[in-house]
């Protein structure tokens, strides 16, 4: 059996955050096998928050697990597609219906 966790990020992912939510979300990891993140209250994001991510993302694939985003906000989605790590975080970013009619 999986033990898969959601987690909903509501602070920026910038430098000012970088140190508490590495723990957290090194933590969240560790106890358990799949992990799921949904920024889309995340209003910002820096490169301290990007690095944190591809962190998450490595730290799960040393460690077999697995970690996904699967809610994005406008700002992270830009700061992903800016840096050209859609690939590097290996989730679909998706635009919602409302963002996209604009």
């Amino acid at each position: 059996m999986t033990n898969s966790q959601r987690l909903s990020l509501t602070d920026d992912l910038t430098i000012y955050h970088a140190l508490e939510q590495k723990t957290a979300l090194l933590d969240a990891l560790a106890n358990s096998d799949e992990l799921e993140l949904d920024l889309m209250q995340v209003g910002a994001i820096d490169t301290a928050g990007l690095q944190l991510l591809v962190l998450l993302k490595k730290e799960a694939q040393r460690a077999g697990k697995r970690v996904h985003i699967d809610a994005h906000s406008q700002a992270v989605r830009s700061a992903i597609e800016f840096c050209n790590l859609a690939t590097e975080l290996g989730d679909p970013l998706v635009i919602p219906a409302a963002e996209s009619a604009g």
